[in-house]
């Protein structure tokens, strides 16, 4: 990783570091007499998360920790935003270009993938990046490469605004297809299952919506020329068509 993107999360790479030498046992003492410098000097760098490169790599290798490893770590303990307020949400539909800036960006498309691909200019579009790093979404790092910020848990306010364009818009684009085409699939099942059977199923969907993300985050490494937009809709709860309902027979 260039080491721009590590100065951009020197308090992240700092407390991890600071937590891995903890769990190893190594104090600054230690690390001081290790390296051949003054307790008082590892002390400050420490306060003014002030290290260089090579330094940084010096004290990983005192408790076998690679620098990649450190990364991860200060990732995994970064604060991530699970969702927005009804307030933000309402922003990005009122802006169709600002949504889909927040879109690419989901997606972990840079600044010059988006001018690639969609009629915006530079300007307008670092505007709208700088909009989503006052709402916690992203990290503008030097060079305007963006670092994401959502949670693997990351969703909209039920019966929020996204929600609602998804159900007035999205939803009603997306089922407007034969489905017949390669890669496109829709299944339809009507059945009678157990509590526990549905509880299965409940966990079942859950993985499945895990395995999506999951992907996601692993193939945002790819480039976007090798990606695709896709869809997929999950849905499942008790219920019978109304039609039939009509003619059950009450129970008192």
């Amino acid at each position: 990783m260039p080491w721009y993107m590590i100065m951009a999360n020197r308090k992240d790479i700092i407390e991890a570091l600071k937590s891995s030498l903890r769990s190893s046992g190594f104090t600054y003492a230690e690390i001081a007499r290790q390296l051949k410098l003054s307790e008082i000097s590892i002390k400050r760098s420490f306060s003014q998360r002030n290290f260089k490169l090579d330094r940084l790599e010096q004290i990983c290798k005192l408790i076998d920790l690679e620098l990649s490893d450190l990364l991860r770590l200060a990732d995994e303990q970064e604060t991530k935003i699970s969702s927005l307020t009804i307030e933000q949400e309402q922003e990005l539909i009122n802006d169709t270009k600002f949504l889909l800036v927040a879109i690419c960006v989901q997606n972990a498309w840079q600044l010059e993938e988006i001018l690639e691909n969609y009629n915006l200019t530079k300007p307008e579009c670092i505007k709208y990046l700088i909009r989503l790093e006052a709402h916690g979404l992203i990290r503008l790092l030097p060079g305007n490469r963006v670092r994401r910020l959502l949670a693997q848990d990351f969703h909209w306010c039920v019966g929020g605004p996204i929600e609602k364009f998804y159900e007035q818009q999205v939803q009603r684009e997306f089922f407007d297809a034969s489905f017949s085409k390669p890669r496109e699939m829709r299944h339809y099942l009507i059945g009678m299952l157990s509590n526990q059977s549905i509880k299965t199923m409940e966990k079942e969907l859950l993985k499945l919506q895990k395995t999506f993300s999951d992907l996601q985050e692993e193939d945002s490494k790819v480039s976007v020329r090798f990606r695709k937009n896709v869809g997929l809709f999950l849905a499942f709860r008790p219920w019978e068509l109304s039609t039939l309902s009509k003619l059950r027979i009450q129970k008192k």
